[in-house]
């Protein structure tokens, strides 16, 4: 069978999008890259960076064949698995943001947790393969793979980073869905789930203040509910056009690194309705490209792969703009393509560009 082209409407819409991101960093950041750093271009510089690599990245990862990663998946997860346990070793990762999720090299940092997103989703594919008999087993097809996710998640929960967590157990809840696992584990599991959320918010004390916060964010304006009510100010008087390009007033030092996870605040509050609906249109267009390639492929580990990859997108995308707009408790997630940031941009890319090599199968 002959190897279709690549799939140029596809990497147009990644590019649109990604593109857009470098210049919402720009205007989002640039006042305070040049409080803290004394060049307005700090941010946009090192992004537009790691997006030329991870274009290239992009472009080189569409033409491995996908059953590549099938044969190398055993030691893809383990060197995953050993970079999040020695990123928590004082003296290798560092510390930011109060997380020690980072490996620190001069001004830039790698984050392993975003690399175990996408192992974690190949090897559950594989996984549903070579396990499809057993899947009507709890404990012989789905516990194994469970704890094996479970144990990815107490990991990243030591840096901690409840928000990559939480992206990596619904992708693979996703995918163990579509692999045929029994509804009523998913019950039983959601119930479990809510009694294990609520236990790892009463163990620690911020992330009760967050739950708090969501639930009524005027009760402490200057402590736990600032971030969310700045966000609403910045989202609120963008109306249909918004207040223009650059002219952003919250991210005059109201909006704490509005390049993050705020982004889309920022770009409410410039662009206004129309640009939620640019934003919105492009992930929508992104998304229904790759569960096209996921419905139509009919290699069953591209399949898996295909959908473990555009729900995690798609989840976290949900998550991040529920959280800018108030409807959850601030999770730390960032907007994928968008938010800054350089490792969770390259893997996005690197995810496309397996997507991409996906999609020239079909």
């Amino acid at each position: 069978m002959k190897e279709k082209k690549l799939d140029v409407v596809l990497v147009l819409g990644i590019l649109l999008i990604s593109l857009f991101g470098v210049l919402m960093i720009y205007s989002s950041s640039s006042i305070w890259a040049e409080y803290k750093f004394a060049d307005p271009f700090k941010y946009v510089k090192n992004q537009g960076l790691f997006l030329c690599i991870g274009f290239l990245l992009m472009l080189f990862v569409s033409k491995i064949d996908v059953s590549l990663y099938y044969k190398k998946m055993n030691s893809i997860l383990f060197l995953s698995t050993l970079l999040l346990i020695l990123v928590l070793i004082p003296g290798i990762g560092t510390i930011r943001n109060g997380s020690r999720s980072w490996f620190g090299i001069g001004s830039f940092g790698i984050q392993p947790s975003e690399f175990s997103k996408l192992a974690l989703i190949l090897f559950t594919s594989k996984y549903l393969i070579k396990n499809e008999k057993n899947l009507s087993s709890i404990i012989k097809g789905v516990l194994p793979i469970l704890g094996i996710t479970l144990f990815i998640f107490a990991l990243i929960m030591l840096q901690p980073d409840f928000g990559t967590g939480m992206i990596i157990v619904m992708s693979i809840m996703g995918l163990l869905f579509v692999g045929g696992v029994n509804f009523k584990f998913f019950m039983k599991l959601g119930i479990l789930g809510a009694v294990g959320i609520t236990g790892l918010i009463l163990m620690a004390p911020y992330r009760l203040k967050r739950i708090l916060s969501f639930l009524d964010p005027w009760s402490d304006p200057l402590g736990s509910g600032f971030q969310i009510i700045q966000s609403l100010y910045a989202i609120g008087p963008g109306g249909l056009f918004g207040q223009g390009f650059l002219n952003s007033r919250q991210k005059h030092f109201y909006l704490p690194e509005p390049q993050t996870d705020f982004i889309f605040s920022i770009i409410s509050e410039e662009f206004g309705f129309l640009g939620v609906i640019l934003v919105v249109g492009l992930f929508l267009f992104i998304i229904y490209r790759g569960f096209r390639i996921a419905r139509k492929c009919e290699d069953l580990f591209s399949k898996y792969v295909a959908f473990g990859i555009t729900f995690g997108l798609s989840f976290q995308a949900i998550l991040n703009l529920m959280v800018v707009v108030g409807l959850i408790p601030v999770t730390g997630v960032t907007l994928p393509f968008l938010s800054y940031g350089g490792s969770s941009l390259l893997i996005t890319l690197c995810s496309m560009g397996i997507l991409l090599n996906i999609s020239r199968k079909i």
